[in-house]
């Protein structure tokens, strides 16, 4: 069984972000840019996400121009601050991007 929605205090985000690789906080999301060789790379690596961020039941905030992909991760359920989970789904987006 997953565990529930649960804001990040301040210690655990920091923590969170020092263990993060390029993921950052901007305007109280944890947010990350990532730049692809073209933009068919770029959908296809949105799509593996897709599938991940499906099983986790939490869903990126993203935006692609071309071959660059901005992903921001709040949590809308607990007041659209940072939980456990963006900091679960920042971890899998990493861990893909990194064996792209």
């Amino acid at each position: 069984m997953q565990e529930d929605y649960r804001k990040l205090s301040k210690q655990e985000l920091e923590k969170s972000l020092s263990e993060l690789k390029d993921w950052k906080v901007v305007n109280g999301k944890l947010n990350r840019t990532l730049n692809f060789e073209d933009f068919a790379q770029a959908f296809s690596f949105m799509t593996r996400i897709a599938i991940e961020a499906e099983k986790l039941n939490h869903h990126p905030e993203w935006f692609n121009v071309y071959n660059r992909l901005t992903i921001d991760l709040v949590t809308h359920d607990i007041g659209n601050e940072i939980s456990n989970y963006d900091v679960i789904l920042a971890k899998k987006i990493s861990e893909i991007f990194e064996s792209f």
